[in-house]
């Protein structure tokens, strides 16, 4: 079983799946496969808020105990964003709610027995997923589909997915063996582990997990999971590949999610919750190859896995504010200077808060502005908060051009990293109302 994860060095992210079945239903699973190759298999709509992130960052083993993981687990953190491997959580649902209802294959998921599951921004609000079928291959003891997923938010394209489902017992249909569409695994170096994280996964893990959005009985209820020939309920493999996901981000990448650009894997043995995950991991240039073993037994879950992650810029020494002429958010932030002066005791009353802006240049702070509308008659001002900011939102000119112009969302700014937002994060939706009806450009 095989899975991956690519995305681009800002925030798409591609995943590859490959989910194993048993079959129970009778007759040819492909009838007509060169008619279902591109075929759309259905649309959906993943409505959520921060909590969903937080929540899947606790699934995959994320804790308060590492400091380091407080920016994926507090909607307050100044660094507050999310898992690229979350990417596939909103995809899923499109592949499956389409496949069984898809003209020319006799496929009833209602009727399989799921043995593996095994598969792989927006700050609040909706994703969409467009699932269609990539390619069909027959493997003679089986057939694998190949199911691509676009997810976007709004119209920008946010994630890319790709799960491979493999039906066994529904090959030697005629069909090609290879695709030129399918993502490959790569083998680690033969030579010791550049590093080892070892995780330890709860009773729990699969119950906590499945609360991200994948219901399957396979893994919380014992009796379903003897149906797949398994003593007991199994881990998720998405939940596996969180834990690896998030141990090469760390080690390699400074928990910075701009530099995650691609992971791919093989699920190779199934995971039971309690039992430890042991990441190994190899450098080699801006791949980092790893693994992952099951401690108890030795062996291997997670095989052929690698991570490309994009180089570390050089950090801007620590300065204050420069004096930068010429920036273009500066008209902006006067604009809406000149309509709060015009409307500041109705907007005081609409939103209670102290806004600040810290906006960069080539990674510098190059200008402070505040937005007032808590005190008195509202205000804005060059500078930082007189009083005490309720939200601090730092982003590059040009990055709060594009957003106030609408080229950017603001939710895909603040998840690919590009905006941060520190203190009161829930209070960025309604300046995003100051934003849209208040900056006449």
């Amino acid at each position: 079983e095989s899975i991956s994860v690519l995305n681009d060095a800002l925030s798409q992210i591609e995943s590859q799946g490959n989910v194993s079945m048993n079959s129970t239903s009778s007759g040819t699973v492909v009838s007509s496969s060169a008619n279902v190759i591109g075929r759309e298999l259905a649309t959906n709509v993943y409505k959520y808020t921060h909590l969903e992130p937080i929540l899947y960052a606790l699934g995959v083993g994320m804790s308060t105990k590492d400091p380091d993981h407080l920016k994926f687990l507090f909607e307050g953190s100044e660094d507050f964003c999310c898992l690229p491997s979350f990417g596939v959580i909103p995809a899923q649902t499109s592949m499956f709610d389409g496949v069984p209802s898809l003209p020319g294959l006799n496929i009833d998921l209602a009727k399989q027995n799921l043995t593996t599951c095994v598969c792989s921004s927006c700050l609040t609000g909706q994703l969409t997923s467009v699932s269609r079928i990539a390619d069909i291959l027959d493997k003679g003891s089986g057939a694998v589909l190949l199911i691509d997923v676009n997810t976007y938010c709004g119209k920008e394209l946010v994630c890319y997915n790709q799960f491979s489902l493999f039906f066994i017992g529904a090959g030697r249909f005629g069909g090609k063996r290879t695709s030129e569409k399918a993502k490959v695994t790569v083998n680690p170096p033969q030579r010791p582990p550049d590093a080892v994280i070892s995780d330890v996964t709860t009773v729990d893990q699969a119950a906590l997990y499945r609360l991200s959005g994948d219901w399957n009985p396979l893994h919380v209820d014992p009796s379903f999971a003897a149906l797949g020939g398994f003593e007991k309920p199994i881990l998720h493999g998405l939940c596996s590949l969180g834990f690896a996901a998030k141990n090469v981000l760390k080690q390699f990448a400074n928990n910075d999610v701009n530099r995650f650009k691609a992971i791919k894997v093989r699920f190779a043995n199934p995971v039971f919750p309690g039992q430890t995950l042991q990441t190994e991991m190899w450098k080699e240039g801006n791949r980092i190859h790893f693994q992952t073993k099951i401690k108890e037994t030795g062996e291997v879950a997670i095989a052929g896995g690698y991570v490309d992650i994009v180089p570390a810029l050089d950090k801007p020494s620590a300065q204050g504010p420069l004096k930068t002429a010429g920036l273009q958010s500066d008209l902006v932030f006067e604009e809406i200077g000149r309509r709060v002066k015009e409307l500041g005791n109705e907007l005081v009353k609409k939103v209670n808060a102290v806004f600040q802006w810290d906006i960069t240049k080539d990674g510098k702070t190059a200008v402070q502005w505040t937005i007032d509308l808590k005190n008195g008659s509202g205000a804005v001002y060059q500078g930082p908060a007189r009083s005490s900011a309720d939200t601090t939102f730092t982003l590059s000119d040009e990055d709060f051009m594009d957003v106030v112009q609408q080229k950017t969302n603001p939710q895909k700014a603040f998840f690919s990293g590009k905006l941060k937002v520190k203190g009161n994060i829930m209070l960025s939706q309604k300046l995003e109302m100051i934003l849209k009806d208040y900056a006449k450009l």
